[in-house]
């Protein structure tokens, strides 16, 4: 360990040049920061009591009771490794929380669990074969999470000073010898000597001056865990990921738990980028173009994770994959799909249609329900989502308007429901932010009736702009 790191106190290396000097960012209440809101960023999960009986109104679920006790109860099967071989089919109209449920399952097996959404003509790509997006769709919905117990050196960096010297092969320039780094915990600072092969992992990583980082004393992997904290009230191109100050001791004894997918393995594999740990190969991946991961290659990696998981030092999660307008998929993609449920390792499969007969893409004469061939609907276990009603879509434009922080004047409510009633519930969500905009325009700190009138004048619902276009070619014929 000696000839990659060298720890010495905070005032030992008085002679060495001291740079980059972190001072703490005044605090400052101008500065504030907005997370971007998704469109299910309401969903906390299925909304079940503890018998599994759905709430009317619960973790962001309004409706749709009959869909999510039955989610509920392919959860408990889930977790009780009882659902191999099989997947869920949601069936419905559009806009009747099909997404919102998958990602609500996704949610209910636990935190960090590998969440793969992906639409059906996503598998049409002129990179790569159709199978090949399907199986890089599973690998990535299951989680290895590996626990070890690590020497490292842990702190917020509050030095990076690398010290050149002479280049012994060259008279000409200079070559950095070693690179002083100081690390702050909440209980002291210490300042390390290390190694120019860590300095090139730093600067691989990104790291500066007011991150929180760890250094492995065995190996001298670095790895950046985020921003302190101290800088949260700073300026950021980036949004980052902002922690708390480490604390203990600088040196200490730690279990480090890193979650990654086997897609991530199969690719860091396929695409070395001479990364030091695991995590660090990953993240300096180039992401131009695509590579077909081999089988070969797939199966090493399994092999190299059964290893990890029988040692006790992995744990298989799998997670969920989400294939949406399933319908779109053709023979191939189903056949292959019927040999992907069956694997020993396959995540939890969640399919999703608004299509009743149709008929099977790649073939000619094979009409089926839903698009999908009998063969695949003997394994799945489907449940319908139910339009929502006047009131139901009431309920669900004013959650959204809580969640976005925007305020509803008198009758705005009913007349957003009616819209979405006449069109669809997507409709009138659409118009929520829009008018609010217009409302901030005009002074107004809440949405008012004038406002919707006004949105429903410039952005048209589906039915109403095919009447225009209809009325349209009626009248060239004519």
């Amino acid at each position: 360990m000696s000839s990659v790191m060298k720890a010495s106190t905070a005032g030992a290396s008085s002679s060495a040049p001291v740079a980059h000097n972190a001072v703490p960012p005044p605090p400052t209440t101008s500065a504030t920061r907005s997370s971007r809101i998704a469109p299910h960023s309401h969903i906390k999960g299925l909304g079940l009591n503890p018998e599994g009986y759905a709430a009317t109104d619960s973790s962001g679920f309004v409706g749709q009771v009959e869909a999510r006790e039955a989610c509920g109860v392919v959860v408990d099967l889930v977790k009780s490794r009882k659902f191999s071989g099989r997947a869920l089919l949601l069936v419905g109209p559009p806009g009747t929380g099909k997404t919102a449920l998958a990602l609500a399952i996704s949610q209910e097996l636990g935190a960090k669990v590998p969440f793969c959404p992906m639409v059906g003509s996503e598998v049409y790509s002129t990179e790569v074969k159709k199978t090949e997006v399907l199986a890089e769709a599973f690998r990535r919905a299951i989680g290895l999470r590996i626990k070890e117990t690590k020497e490292v050196y842990e702190g917020e960096v509050t030095e990076l000073t690398p010290t050149e010297s002479e280049n012994p092969l060259s008279g000409y320039g200079k070559t950095v010898s070693h690179v002083i780094v100081g690390l702050k915990t909440v209980r002291g600072t210490k300042q390390l000597r290390l190694d120019p092969s860590i300095y090139e992992a730093i600067l691989k990583e990104k790291i500066q001056v007011g991150d929180v980082i760890y250094v492995e004393a065995n190996t001298g992997a670095v790895k950046r865990v985020g921003r302190s904290d101290a800088y949260a009230s700073s300026y950021d191109l980036e949004s980052e990921t902002y922690v708390p100050l480490p604390k203990g001791d600088v040196h200490k004894r730690k279990e480090l738990v890193q979650d990654v997918t086997l897609g991530d393995l199969d690719a860091a594999n396929a695409r070395p980028q001479g990364g030091q740990d695991i995590m660090s190969v990953m993240g300096s991946l180039v992401k131009s173009g695509r590579t077909e991961i081999t089988e070969k290659l797939r199966r090493e990696v399994n092999r190299v994770v059964k290893g990890y998981v029988d040692q006790g030092v992995a744990e298989v999660v799998p997670g969920v994959v989400f294939i949406d307008e399933v319908h779109m998929l053709d023979i191939e993609c189903f056949t292959y799909l019927n040999a992907l449920l069956e694997s020993p390792m396959a995540p939890t499969v969640v399919l999703a249609t608004n299509r009743g007969n149709a008929l099977v893409r790649g073939t000619t004469d094979i009409y089926a329900p839903h698009g999908i061939p009998v063969d695949l609907l003997d394994r799945c276990l489907i449940v319908r989502t139910s339009p929502y009603d006047k009131d139901a879509i009431s309920k669900v434009v004013q959650l959204r308007a809580n969640v976005e922080g925007l305020k509803l004047g008198d009758g705005v409510l009913d007349r957003l429901a009616t819209k979405g009633s006449e069109s669809s519930l997507r409709y009138a969500l659409q118009l929520l932010t829009p008018a609010s905009i217009l409302s901030n325009i005009s002074g107004r700190k809440q949405i008012e009736l004038e406002d919707i009138d006004e949105m429903g004048e410039l952005f048209l619902d589906a039915k109403t702009s095919a009447d225009i276009i209809g009325k349209h070619q009626d009248g060239e014929a004519s």
